[in-house]
């Protein structure tokens, strides 16, 4: 369910052909230095079977018309090792890959886009996440820390004069860092890449 509902809105939004200019350039009256905004994947907790019961915040500034950064706190529980591609490989979800419990993260990305034609764009995105391992009986039994990083291209699409904006993306995201995991995860987790290739992502936002 919670990857049909993605992938549905992602090759909607991608093969949108609405106001695709979007370039900011400070003579624009409708230019806006400031916006907030989130997530499509907020609607993965609508997953009735695995909820990741996620939440995320994008707060982010025009440094200028081509230069922005983004502040994005975000918090989301997971079960099955960060190096399985959830929409690509088959292994995401099956009983055998999943862990002896879950994993919840509370992370703060850092991001820096490049806007470098149009509406063109790409990003790089540190996060900075603390861990909390959680058995099936629901109980925390170790922590941990991550850096995980996220390299993105994506293209910002302007809708009702600038109010609102969505950005459809693919992404490689990469775990950097992280300290040992417990050894229940630890054995699923070291089975796969520290990279994902081919990831969507689809935020959007309101200027302010």
């Amino acid at each position: 369910m919670q990857k049909k509902v993605l992938w549905i809105g992602f090759v909607f939004m991608m093969t949108s052909s609405l106001q695709l200019k979007a370039q900011y350039a400070e003579t624009d009256s409708t230019y806006k230095r400031w916006f907030v905004g989130s997530t499509m994947f907020l609607f993965g907790n609508l997953d009735p079977v695995n909820p990741p019961d996620f939440a995320q915040l994008n707060v982010g500034y025009r440094i200028t018309g081509k230069d922005v950064v983004t502040l994005e706190p975000k918090t989301w529980k997971y079960a099955w090792p960060n190096g399985i591609h959830p929409f690509l490989n088959k292994s995401y979800g099956e009983p055998e890959e999943k862990f002896p419990g879950y994993v919840r993260e509370f992370g703060l990305s850092v991001a820096y886009q490049r806007f470098l034609w149009e509406g063109l764009y790409a990003e790089l995105n540190v996060m900075p996440s603390w861990q909390n391992f959680v058995d099936d009986k629901g109980e925390k039994n170790d922590n941990g820390f991550q850096i995980f990083n996220t390299y993105r291209v994506g293209y910002h699409i302007k809708f009702f004069n600038d109010v609102f904006f969505i950005q459809p993306s693919i992404a490689i995201t990469h775990r950097a860092y992280h300290t040992e995991l417990p050894d229940g995860f630890k054995k699923l987790d070291d089975k796969w890449s520290k990279f994902v290739f081919g990831e969507p992502g689809f935020h959007f936002g309101f200027n302010f």
